[in-house]
């Protein structure tokens, strides 16, 4: 588990991003932002190694942190868990994001926030224009829920795949999302 942890890219991380970048070659971006961690910095490049833009890095794009369990294995991660992610699964739709598994775990909620006020304050500067921005699973699966796009029952955990992308528009407040790729979204669960 990585979390805030930093990792170069893989072989098989260079080899998606090189067809992610085949997928979006016919977009012109006006800037690049990355998270300011190692894979996600090189996936950056990669997808813009073609373009004339400098890769400029933001910690609000980092992924969300898992404190103590970075770098620890998933089942650790799991096991020691288990009853804080059992109760979680049990919470209405709209307090999962916001209950913290762990003292020293981030919310994804929290994650969520620090991506809006980053797009935020982005859509406001380029206005119009296309803008890449590159970052983790995790927070861009708590993003597209808290802009509901999804429940969690739709987008579980491992739903968004490496170098999956979203479309989003935005009026300068509010974002839209207009397409998405790469993203396993399951049927809606009306079991609660």
């Amino acid at each position: 588990m990585q979390g805030h942890a930093d990792s170069p890219l893989t072989e098989n991380g260079i080899n998606q991003a090189r067809e992610t970048a085949k997928k979006l070659e016919h977009v012109q971006f006006a800037r690049v932002f990355s998270s300011d961690l190692l894979r996600c910095v090189r996936t950056a490049e990669i997808i813009s190694a073609d373009q004339d833009v400098v890769i400029k890095t933001s910690k609000l794009l980092r992924e969300y942190s898992l404190g103590p369990f970075e770098g620890k294995e998933l089942s650790y991660f799991l096991e020691t868990l288990k009853k804080s992610i059992s109760y979680r699964e049990s919470l209405a739709d709209e307090l999962r994001l916001s209950h913290q598994l762990h003292p020293e775990i981030e919310t994804e909620e929290n994650s969520a926030m620090r991506m809006i006020t980053f797009l935020r304050e982005t859509a406001f500067a380029y206005p119009e224009k296309n803008v890449l921005v590159v970052s983790h699973a995790v927070i861009i699966r708590a993003l597209l829920i808290k802009l509901g796009y999804a429940t969690n029952d739709e987008l579980p955990h491992g739903s968004i795949k490496n170098t999956s992308y979203v479309v989003l528009d935005s009026d300068g407040v509010d974002f839209f999302v207009r397409e998405t790729v790469g993203i396993e979204k399951q049927k809606k669960n009306n079991s609660r």
